[in-house]
C-alpha cells in the first residue's frame, strides 16, 4: 500500500477506545483525498512543495465530488458541520445580534473562536471585517474545487489569526466546458424556501485557460412563531428572547397621585381597559402577567439571505517555466434580520422622555386644566425593529510563478499580489427618534377642526413638524396619536444607515525548492516575505451616533496598520530505508512579523514525521502562535448594549454578597433584588439589563500568543484494502487573549474582592438597580483545550450490490479551561467541556453507497449532551458545588441528526439529485441559556426537516 497518498490519515485506533467512543461517527465531510500527484504541488499547512508534505500535518481535504453529496448549499454550512468545528459564530439564529459581523458566516475550528481560524482563497487571505471576521459567503460554491483544513497552528507559515488552524477553498480552474445547476429546497414547516442557480463556463488552450462562475442563491427567513420552541415566548417576564416583557403593545402607565412610581417595589402600573377612554384615569386595571407581549411573535428565527456572485480565474503560460494566475471575484450579499418593535420605557436613563402634563392624551390632565408628568411603557410593536445588511465584495489575486534548474534541482518561485475589498451597508428602521418622540409627547392640544396637535393654541406646532403620540392607546385601536399613522411613524422612526469598508492589500514572494541531496532525501526549503497593509472603517449613522434614538449607541471604528514578514521553512529527511525508520523527517519553521502599531513578534513550528513501517507513520507538531489586535480592537468606537449579568448585591442570586460594605457604599440596599428589563425583579439570573452598558476599544493591546501540540497515528493495515484508521491527540494553550472587560468581572472585583478602583465605572439608581457600567478590551484571557480525532474510513470491495464507502469522523473534547475567578479572588481555571455548546463529543458518520448511473449517501451526525447553568427551571442537579460555590445544572441529552440524499445520472449527462437533511425530523432539547442563539434552543441544531432538490447539467 502507498502510505503517502491519503491526505488524511491520523493514527493507530486501539480497539478499547473505538468502543468507548462508539457512540460517535464520521462523515464523507472530512474524507481524506485519494491518490494525488503532489509534483510542485502546495498543501495547505506548508510551503515547501513536495510529494509527501501533506502526511506530516493534520490535514482535512472535502473534495467537489464529497461537497455534491451533502445537503448544504454554501461553504460555511459544510464546514460547520465538521466534527472539528466549533459553534457557529454570529449564527443565523442571533436575531438580536448587532454591529458590523451581523449577516456574515463565519467557521471557529476548535472551539476557540472563528477570530482565531485563518481563511484562505488559493492560498491568500480572505477579507475581513474590522474585529477580523473573515465571512465565508464571499466565496460563491460552484467556484469550489475542494476545501483543504489544516487542524493545527500555522502562524510560523501563515502568520496572525493561523491560531486554531487554516480553511484554505481551492477554486476551480482549467475548466473546459460547460455546467449549469439548480437546486430548491424549503423545511417541512413549508417556510424558509432556499433557490440556488450557478453557471460554471470554461475554455481552455494549450497555453492557458479561463474560468467562469457565476451564481444566485436565496434563503427566505424563517419567524419565530413558525417553531415550536420559539412560537409561545419566553418561560417568564425577564427571558430574553421571548420575553414575556411587562413592556406591551398595548401601553400602560404609572400614576404620580397614587403612588411613588420611582420605586419598583411599590410602583403599579396599569393598562386600558379594553374599549375604555384613555383620557379616563379610571378605565384602567393593573397589568396581569396574562397581557404580557410575546416578542417572538414578531421576531425572525433565522434570517435571510440573499447572494450574488462572480468568480473568474485565468492562467496564461509565458513559457514553459514562467505562467499567470489571476482570480477576480465579485460577491453581493444581502441579509434581512427583525425583531420585535422597541419595549420604549420613558423612565430609562437612556430614554427619559416622559409624557407631559399638558399633553391631551395624559391620563391626569382633565378637560385641558393641566395634570402631571407622568411615566409610561410601551412596545412600539407596530413598526418592528428591521436591518437590511448588505456586503459587496470585490478580489483580484495575481501570481506569477515559475521554475528553475540549477545543478540538477529544481527551484519553484512565485510573486503575488492581493487587493481586497469589502463595502457594506446596514439600512436599518424600527428605532424612535428620541427628539421626535420629547416633541410628540410634549404639550398638545385639540384644535378647531378636532384634531389633535403639538403645542398649544397660543403657539401651535405646524403638524407637518410634529403629530402628538398616545404611547397608551393599545395596538391596533384606532383614535387620535395611534402609533399606527403613517404620518406619526414618518416623524418618530427615521432610517438609518452605516457604512463600513477595509481593505487587504499584500504583496508576497516565496521560492522553494532543494538545497542539497541528503542520505534520506532531498532538503527541502522555502523563503519569502509578504508585505500587508489592513485598513477599515465602520460608520454609524450620525443619528445613531447622537444617542438621540432608542437604538444602541454606536461611535465610528476607523484605523489601520501595516506590517512586513518574513518566513524560512526546513523538511529536513534524517533517516529513511532503514529498520524501524522507512521515514524520519524533520519540518522547521520561523516567522517574524513587524507590526506598525505593536512592534515584532517571530513564531515557530517544529514537525516530526516517523514511518517505522510501510503502514504506520506517527507524527507531532509543536507550534507557537498569534493573533495580532484587530483594527476594532485598536481603533473601535464606543458601543452601547443590553448585557445579561449577575449581581452580587442582590439578595438570592450565586456568590451574593448582598449588604456587605461595598455593595452599601455603591448604592446597593441590604435588601436589594435585581431588575431587569422594566424594572422587574429579576426571577433568573443572569438577568438582561433594561439600561444600555457602554463598551469601547483599548490601543494598547499586545498581541495573543498561543502555544499548540499535536501527536498523531495514521494506520493503513496491508492485509485489509481500502482501510485508514488515524487518531490524533491536541492541545492548545492561548495567553493574554483579547477579551472584553465583563460587566460580571468588573463587578466580582468591586464588590466581592473589595478592589474599589474598579468600582468607578457602575452607577447605581436610587433604587439599587444598575443604571450604567463603562468597559473596555483588555489581554485579561487565558484558555486550555485538549481532545482527539479519530478517523475510520474505508472503501469495501466492490461487490454485486454495488460499491460501499464509510466515512467515520470523531472529535472528542477532553478540556476546554478558560481562566476566572472565584468568589475568593483565587485564579482558577474553569471547566466548560459539556456547556456553552462546547459538546463533549461530536461525531459524524457517513455511507455511500453507488451503482452504475445511482447512488445514495447517508449521514447520521451525532452531538453529546449540554448542561447548563440555572435556578428554577428543569434543574437536573440543584445541590452540585463548583470551584466551592453554589452551580445548580440543568442536563440535557445527545442528539443524533439524520441527512439522505439520492442520485441518479442521467443518460444526457446530467444529475438529478432529491435529499432532505434532518430527515426524521428530529427536535434538539429547550436550552434556556440560549446557546448560540437568541431562543430556547441551541443555535447550531436543525430546525425542522429540510427538503431539497438539485439537477445539475454538463454540456
Amino acid at each position: 500500500m502507498n502510505f503517502r497518498t491519503p491526505a488524511v490519515r491520523l493514527g493507530l485506533l486501539p480497539a478499547g477506545i473505538a468502543l468507548a467512543l462508539s457512540p460517535t461517527f464520521a462523515s464523507a465531510q472530512e474524507a481524506a483525498a485519494g491518490t494525488t500527484d503532489l509534483d510542485r504541488i502546495s498543501v495547505t499547512g506548508s510551503r515547501i512543495r513536495g510529494a509527501n508534505m501533506e502526511t506530516q500535518q493534520p490535514i482535512l481535504t472535502m473534495t467537489r465530488e464529497s461537497l455534491e453529496k451533502q445537503g448544504f448549499s454554501n461553504v460555511a454550512d459544510v464546514l460547520n458541520n465538521l466534527t472539528s468545528a466549533g459553534s457557529p459564530a454570529i449564527s443565523r439564529s442571533d436575531s438580536l445580534s448587532s454591529g458590523e459581523n451581523v449577516g456574515g458566516y463565519y467557521v471557529d475550528i476548535r472551539n476557540l473562536g472563528a477570530q482565531r481560524t485563518l481563511v484562505l482563497m488559493n492560498g491568500k487571505r480572505l477579507g475581513a471585517t474590522t474585529a477580523g471576521y473573515q465571512d465565508l459567503s464571499q466565496i460563491p460554491m460552484a467556484a469550489v474545487e475542494r476545501i483543504e483544513i489544516l487542524k493545527d497552528g500555522a502562524s510560523s507559515i501563515y502568520g496572525s489569526d493561523a491560531i486554531a488552524g487554516v480553511v484554505n477553498v481551492i477554486t476551480r480552474k482549467n475548466f473546459d466546458g460547460g455546467e449549469a445547476s439548480v437546486r430548491v429546497g424549503q423545511y417541512g414547516n413549508g417556510d424558509g424556501d432556499e433557490q440556488q442557480y450557478s453557471m460554471l463556463l470554461g475554455a481552455s488552450s494549450e497555453r492557458g485557460s479561463l474560468t467562469l462562475a457565476a451564481e444566485y442563491s436565496k434563503q427566505d427567513p424563517v419567524w419565530a412563531k413558525d417553531r415550536w420552541y420559539s412560537r409561545d415566548g419566553g418561560r417568564g417576564p425577564n427571558s430574553v428572547a421571548g420575553d414575556g416583557s411587562p413592556i406591551t403593545q398595548n401601553g400602560s402607565w404609572c400614576n404620580p397621585l397614587q403612588v411613588n412610581c420611582s420605586d419598583s417595589k411599590t410602583a403599579v402600573w396599569k393598562t386600558l381597559n379594553q374599549g375604555g377612554n384613555p383620557n379616563n384615569p379610571n378605565d384602567y386595571h393593573v397589568l396581569t402577567e396574562d397581557e404580557y407581549v410575546n416578542s417572538n411573535e414578531q421576531m425572525s428565527l433565522l434570517t435571510g439571505v440573499e447572494r450574488k456572485s462572480l468568480y473568474i480565474n485565468g492562467t496564461y503560460d509565458f513559457t514553459d517555466r514562467i505562467s499567470l494566475n489571476t482570480d477576480v471575484l465579485y460577491n453581493e450579499r444581502n441579509t434581512f434580520q427583525q425583531i420585535a418593535g422597541y419595549p420604549y420605557q420613558s423612565g430609562a436613563s437612556n430614554i427619559n422622555t416622559p409624557m407631559s402634563a399638558d399633553s391631551v392624551f395624559n391620563p391626569t390632565n382633565v378637560n385641558g386644566v393641566g395634570g402631571q408628568e407622568i411615566q409610561f411603557r410601551r412596545r412600539l410593536w407596530e413598526v418592528p425593529r428591521t436591518t437590511d445588511s448588505q456586503l459587496k465584495t470585490l478580489r483580484f489575486a495575481p501570481t506569477v510563478s515559475g521554475y528553475f534548474e540549477v545543478a540538477d534541482k529544481t527551484f519553484d518561485w512565485d510573486v503575488g499580489a492581493l487587493w481586497n475589498r469589502n463595502e457594506s451597508i446596514k439600512t436599518q428602521r424600527g428605532d424612535m427618534s428620541l427628539i421626535g418622540s420629547e416633541q410628540a409627547l410634549g404639550a398638545s392640544f385639540i384644535n378647531a377642526a378636532g384634531v389633535a396637535q403639538c403645542g398649544t393654541a397660543a403657539n401651535p406646532i405646524a403638524l407637518g413638524d410634529c403629530r402628538p403620540w398616545n404611547p397608551l392607546l393599545p395596538y391596533g385601536v384606532a383614535g387620535q396619536g395611534s402609533l399606527a399613522d403613517p404620518d406619526l411613524q414618518d416623524l418618530l422612526f427615521p432610517t438609518f444607515t452605516t457604512r463600513g469598508v477595509t481593505k487587504t492589500t499584500s504583496f508576497t514572494a516565496n521560492l522553494s525548492g532543494s538545497i542539497v541531496t541528503l542520505p534520506a532525501g532531498d532538503l527541502g526549503f522555502a523563503v519569502g516575505v509578504e508585505h500587508r497593509n489592513e485598513e477599515g472603517s465602520y460608520v454609524p449613522d450620525a443619528f445613531a451616533q447622537s444617542g438621540k434614538s432608542t437604538g444602541l449607541g454606536q461611535k465610528p471604528t476607523q484605523g489601520e496598520y501595516d506590517l512586513n514578514e518574513v518566513y524560512l521553512e526546513l523538511n529536513v529527511p534524517i533517516l529513511a530505508d532503514m529498520a524501524f525508520a522507512k521515514e524520519l523527517t524533520l519540518n522547521v519553521a520561523s516567522r517574524y512579523s513587524d507590526y506598525s502599531n505593536f512592534g515584532g513578534t517571530t513564531n515557530s513550528k517544529f514537525g516530526l514525521t516517523w514511518r517505522p513501517m510501510d503502514e504506520l507513520l506517527v507524527r507531532g507538531t509543536y507550534a507557537e502562535g498569534f493573533r495580532a489586535p484587530t483594527i476594532s480592537d485598536l481603533y473601535g468606537g464606543l458601543s452601547s448594549s443590553f448585557e445579561r449579568y449577575t449581581d452580587p448585591c442582590a439578595v438570592g442570586v450565586s456568590g451574593s454578597v448582598a449588604g456587605n460594605a461595598a455593595c452599601l457604599a455603591g448604592g446597593a440596599p441590604a435588601n436589594y433584588v435585581q431588575l431587569g428589563q422594566g424594572n422587574v425583579p429579576c426571577s433568573t439570573t443572569p438577568c438582561q439589563s433594561g439600561d444600555q452598558f457602554v463598551s469601547g476599544a483599548n490601543p494598547n493591546l499586545s498581541p495573543e500568543t498561543s502555544k499548540s501540540k499535536t501527536v498523531g497515528l495514521v494506520w493503513s493495515p496491508r492485509w485489509v484494502q481500502g482501510l485508514d484508521i488515524s487518531l490524533d491527540w491536541y492541545r492548545y494553550e492561548i495567553s493574554d487573549m483579547i477579551i472584553e472587560d465583563s460587566v460580571d468581572r468588573i463587578l466580582r472585583d468591586c464588590y466581592v474582592l473589595g478592589n474599589a478602583g474598579r468600582c468607578g465605572s457602575v452607577t447605581r439608581a436610587a433604587d439599587g438597580h444598575i443604571s450604567a457600567i463603562t468597559y473596555g478590551t483588555a489581554n485579561l484571557g487565558k484558555m486550555e483545550t485538549e481532545g482527539y480525532d479519530l478517523g475510520i474510513k474505508y472503501r469495501l470491495p466492490e461487490l454485486a450490490i454495488g460499491q460501499f464507502s464509510i466515512d467515520w469522523q470523531t472529535s472528542y473534547l477532553s478540556k476546554y479551561d478558560e481562566a476566572n475567578q472565584n468568589s475568593a479572588g483565587d485564579s482558577i481555571m474553569i471547566g466548560k467541556v459539556g456547556q456553552d455548546a462546547l459538546f463533549r463529543v461530536r461525531s459524524n458518520l457517513g455511507v455511500n453507497w453507488a451503482m452504475g448511473d445511482f447512488g445514495v449517501n447517508y449521514t447520521a451526525r451525532y452531538y453529546s449532551g449540554l448542561n447548563e447553568p440555572c435556578i428554577e427551571i428543569g434543574c437536573t442537579d440543584p445541590d452540585r458545588i463548583a470551584y466551592g460555590e453554589t452551580a445548580p445544572l440543568r442536563k440535557t441529552g445527545s442528539n443524533t441528526f439524520h441527512d439522505l440524499q439520492v442520485s441518479w445520472k442521467a443518460p444526457w449527462d446530467a444529475t438529478i439529485a432529491v435529499g432532505a437533511n434532518n430527515v426524521f425530523d428530529h427536535k434538539g432539547p429547550l436550552m434556556y441559556s440560549q446557546q448560540n442563539s437568541s431562543f430556547a434552543y441551541y443555535g447550531g441544531f436543525d430546525i425542522g426537516r429540510f427538503l431539497y432538490m438539485k439537477y445539475t447539467q454538463r454540456f
